[in-house]
């Protein structure tokens, strides 16, 4: 059994820094097993708000993979945004853009899908090399590890708005991340916080794959949802994905939602509030 924290749009620069302080006691708390986290460490991808983040990191107790998003982006700086957009994020957060992990259990890879050189930069894209690389790292893994992308930009809209722009090239995407046995997709970006198969919106996909969203963890730019992360259990063939949100004095646990997978299709078998770790599968 792996246990990962899925942490989004931390957003510093525009903080609460009680949530903060919060966030690290509950991780604490928790004890993940990994932290991940897919994008929009900062507000306005100034000096100063990548230092508060980096201070952050310095803070958590447990190893992380980290991916940018379109904040992490220079907004003002124009010049900077299409010469060298990454440059902060890969000064004070991390130079790998494409970080992996692997062990006998899961294997997790980040990919960066935030683009400066498109006209809104606000959303992102998964390119052809991104795509290849997604298919040559997890293909050459054994079905019995489960297997986690995480980006930036979602891939599955909310379940009230099947509007929302999804990554750019996602059907391109979605092939082959059916065709190498992808189980899980981590996202943020839309600080709103849910879970799903993704073969309820994408009808051309014929095996199941999971996605979880996250809120915003720590950020004030909140969209009618309080501050919340994932804390995913993993324990083949069963996943449960918690809701951990800020009550006002500390995370709590929220919705609780355990899938299992029969075949290449997973089945939601319950949900509910109030979860203890000791009901995990």
């Amino acid at each position: 059994m792996k246990t990962l924290a899925h942490i989004s749009d931390l957003h510093f620069g525009r903080i609460d820094p009680r949530v903060v302080d919060g966030l690290l006691g509950d991780l604490t708390a928790q004890k993940p097993d990994l932290v991940v986290i897919s994008g929009d460490l900062v507000q306005r991808a100034r000096r100063r708000h990548f230092e508060e983040a980096r201070a952050f990191l310095e803070r958590l107790p447990f190893p992380y993979l980290v991916v940018p998003g379109n904040h992490d982006i220079p907004v003002y700086n124009v010049v900077r945004r299409f010469t060298d957009p990454f440059r902060y994020y890969k000064t004070y957060i991390s130079r790998d853009l494409s970080p992996f992990h692997v062990d006998d259990e899961i294997a997790v890879l980040g990919v960066n899908t935030a683009r400066s050189v498109i006209l809104d930069f606000s959303h992102g894209r998964i390119n052809r090399q991104q795509i290849a690389r997604v298919e040559a790292v997890f293909g050459e893994l054994p079905p019995t590890v489960f297997k986690v992308l995480f980006t930036h930009h979602p891939f599955l809209p909310p379940p009230d708005a099947p509007e929302t722009r999804l990554v750019g090239r996602h059907r391109l995407a979605l092939t082959a991340l059916e065709n190498c046995g992808v189980d899980l997709l981590l996202a943020g970006h839309l600080h709103r916080a849910y879970s799903g198969d993704i073969m309820s919106f994408h009808t051309q996909v014929a095996r199941s794959i999971l996605v979880a969203q996250a809120s915003t963890a720590t950020s004030t730019r909140l969209r009618n949802e309080a501050n919340a992360y994932n804390l995913i259990t993993i324990a083949p063939p069963e996943i449960v994905f918690e809701v951990r949100s800020w009550e006002g004095a500390a995370f709590t646990g929220g919705l609780v939602s355990r899938y299992r997978r029969a075949g290449h299709f997973w089945r939601m078998t319950g949900q509910d509030t109030g979860f203890r770790r000791a009901a995990a599968p």
